[in-house]
């Protein structure tokens, strides 16, 4: 019965985690290296065909299968919500050493050795996603790292309860474990509070965290606004503050009336908004005379400082640097010598103001001058 409670628990543990990578992924909380999950795609593939022909019947066969379809399923909705690009160097000769395991394995589907090259695959094709990780933890902030190294723990307590047990399927066991738990740690805020990535933002666990990336650069106060973000060292200009994330609304889905942290929604295309994230950039205010301002690249959308920013100030910037719709408006309190007083569109601004943030390339990328939207397309 034990032997079943635990299967049962790591089947929940790797679905949900699943579930919960593919939600945010859709609401583009996280940004997955694509060239792991190619990598782990053709793996499971491989692994639920082969198992299935080992072992005829098998109800592991159905969870092997299921996991190729969701491993898909990720690899298929990143490609979808990105770019193309070409793998980096590193990312090529992972794929390479991996796909030559994953070939030999499916050669030599029974050889000892063979299921020993794919143990020592696996790590390979987590590289790239350290390498991401190491970058920016915010990247891969997903409970479902979490998810997968509590379902790994089942699946081992499963194996070693079984009635036989290889090494390499012990082996290939242990590895995908420490991996999942790698990764877990990079993203836990970061090494001494797992927990906090399964999404516990608050409370006592909050002072268990041996460092905490935010606390080094801004601090969250109150000011006559309500909750403002401050700079806790010194900005450049040019330097890249923090990243905007949100998932993306229509522009008829936005709420005629809001309030309190839902109410920011930047404006991201003519049709399309970006709603709030639950994180340190919903706190940003507005002001007429900013310090920053928010740049549109294909990696994301960045607030980076226009001016020296010391130690306690506020950090803020001009909402209306993403805006045209024409009927919105917006009483301003941010107290600058140049305030507007009312925030308006893009249109509302002066057109010396414009083309001041224009060439700073601080504006969406739909309020561009055309002649250098047109010179965009032709270079890429």
């Amino acid at each position: 019965m034990g032997y079943d409670i635990w299967f049962v628990l790591a089947v929940c543990l790797s679905f949900s985690a699943y579930a919960v990578y593919l939600l945010g992924l859709r609401r583009e909380l996280v940004r997955p290296n694509r060239a792991s999950w190619l990598i782990w795609s053709g793996a499971t593939a491989l692994e639920a065909v082969t198992y299935a022909a080992v072992n005829p019947g098998a109800p592991q066969g159905w969870v092997f299968a299921m996991s190729a379809v969701a491993c898909i399923a990720v690899t298929i909705g990143i490609w979808r919500r990105s770019s193309w690009a070409p793998p980096t160097n590193t990312e090529t000769a992972c794929i390479a050493i991996c796909a030559s395991a994953l070939l030999v394995w499916a050669v030599f589907r029974e050889a000892h050795w063979a299921h020993l090259l794919v143990v020592a695959a696996v790590p390979v094709s987590f590289w790239p996603t350290w390498q991401s990780v190491w970058q920016d933890r915010t990247r891969e902030r997903s409970p479902a790292w979490g998810l997968w190294t509590l379902g790994d723990l089942a699946v081992l307590i499963v194996a070693v309860r079984g009635p036989s047990l290889g090494v390499a399927e012990l082996g290939y066991v242990l590895v995908e474990l420490l991996c999942h738990a790698s990764v877990w740690f990079m993203i836990g805020l970061a090494t001494i509070n797992p927990i906090r990535s399964l999404g516990v933002r608050r409370g006592p666990l909050f002072v268990l965290d041996a460092y905490r990336p935010t606390d080094n650069l801004f601090r969250v106060e109150e000011n006559h606004l309500g909750k403002a973000v401050y700079a806790a060292t010194r900005f450049a200009p040019g330097d890249t503050l923090l990243e905007f994330t949100g998932r993306r609304f229509r522009a008829d889905q936005i709420p005629s009336i809001m309030h309190g942290r839902s109410d920011r929604f930047v404006q991201v295309t003519p049709d399309h908004y970006m709603g709030p994230s639950g994180r340190l950039d919903d706190l940003v205010n507005h002001s007429c005379d900013p310090n920053a301002g928010l740049r549109f690249v294909d990696e994301g959308v960045f607030l980076v400082a226009v001016r020296d920013i010391a130690p306690g100030e506020e950090v803020t910037w001009d909402y209306s640097t993403t805006l045209t719709q024409s009927n919105w408006h917006m009483i301003c309190q941010c107290r600058a010598e140049t305030c507007r007083r009312v925030i308006g569109n893009f249109e509302s601004l002066d057109p010396d103001r414009q083309e001041w943030f224009r060439a700073r390339n601080l504006v969406a990328p739909y309020l561009r001058r055309k002649d250098s939207v047109t010179r965009e397309r032709k270079a890429s």
